[in-house]
Order: C-alpha cells, then sequence, then structure tokens
C-alpha cells in the first residue's frame, strides 16, 4: 500500500485538465478543510473528490451484514475480513467529511474513477461543469426587480453589503 498515492493519480489529472481548459480555477488538496479535497473551487464553494472505486467502495453491495464484490470495487479473496474493514471506514470517513463540509456551507462533488472510462468520461465530464454553473448560478443569486406599468424600476431586495438581501 505505500506504493499508492492519493494525489496527482490519472483521474484526478484528467478533471483537472478538463476544468482547466474550461476555464475554472482551484486549490489542491485543501487542507483546512476536512478531509482535505481532491479540488477545491472557492468561487463556488465546491469541494470535488476524485474516488478510486476500490479504496472508497464505489457501489458495495452488503449482503448478509458483509460486504460483496460490485461491478467495479472488487474485494481480494486473501484477508478479506482486513480489506472489508478497511473500505467500510474509509466508506464512513468519507460520509463524515461530506457531513462537515455541508455544515460549514461548502457543495460536494465525488466523481468516481469508474465514471472516468473512456464510455463515460464526456457525460461525466459534461456535468460536472454543468452543476458547477448551476451551483454558482443558485449561490449568486441577483435580487430581483418588479416592473411597474410605468416602467419604473422597484427594487424588491436590497443587499445589506454582506451578501443577505431584506425586503425594502
Amino acid at each position: 500500500m505505500a506504493a499508492i498515492h492519493s494525489k496527482n493519480t490519472k483521474p484526478e489529472m484528467m478533471v483537472r485538465r478538463y476544468l482547466w481548459r474550461h476555464g475554472f480555477r482551484f486549490r489542491l488538496n485543501y487542507s483546512r478543510l476536512p478531509g482535505k479535497p481532491d479540488i477545491v473551487l472557492r468561487k463556488y464553494r465546491t469541494c470535488i473528490f476524485v474516488n478510486g472505486c476500490f479504496w472508497h467502495g464505489h457501489n458495495i453491495v452488503y449482503e448478509n451484514g458483509t460486504i460483496q464484490s460490485s461491478s467495479c470495487c472488487r474485494i481480494p479473496v486473501t484477508n478479506k475480513a482486513f480489506w472489508v474493514n478497511k473500505i467500510n471506514r474509509n466508506h464512513e470517513r468519507d460520509h463524515e467529511v461530506m457531513i462537515k463540509l455541508a455544515h460549514m456551507g461548502w457543495h460536494t462533488i465525488t466523481v468516481w474513477e469508474c465514471e472516468l472510462r473512456p464510455k463515460q468520461r464526456d457525460n461525466t465530464l459534461n456535468s460536472l461543469v454543468y452543476t458547477l454553473n448551476d451551483i454558482f448560478l443558485n449561490d449568486m443569486r441577483t435580487p430581483s426587480y418588479d416592473f411597474g406599468h410605468n416602467d419604473e424600476v422597484m427594487l424588491v431586495a436590497e443587499d445589506d453589503g454582506k451578501g443577505n438581501y431584506t425586503s425594502g
């Protein structure tokens, strides 16, 4: 396991290059946030985790209280109890980190290794960009205006300077 690297993996590099080409600027492995997310887009208050299917238990199947192999996550036959325990711990830790980030007001997106295979790669990366744009538009909403009969603009909400809008 010492040879397994957590930074600059091939799937992570694919996502980073795609985001950079599409104008997104980000920080890598931001240690100030729980879980040290792989990619952090501060402008969008979004963390992106690029997870390996095996290490993080993607599509794990529980049967009779134990984990069974799935299409992209195969549990080794040797020392099975160790691997099941390890994947369970990773899965639980990922869930706890996402809850902490949500309480801090951050959005989280998980991109799985199997979603970056050639047949699915374009759809996955396009949906990632769509999701980021949707988050930006929903979080950075401008105040709404009401156009009256005389074409006068009447302010419906006012900004108090802190990003909070009050009715005026």
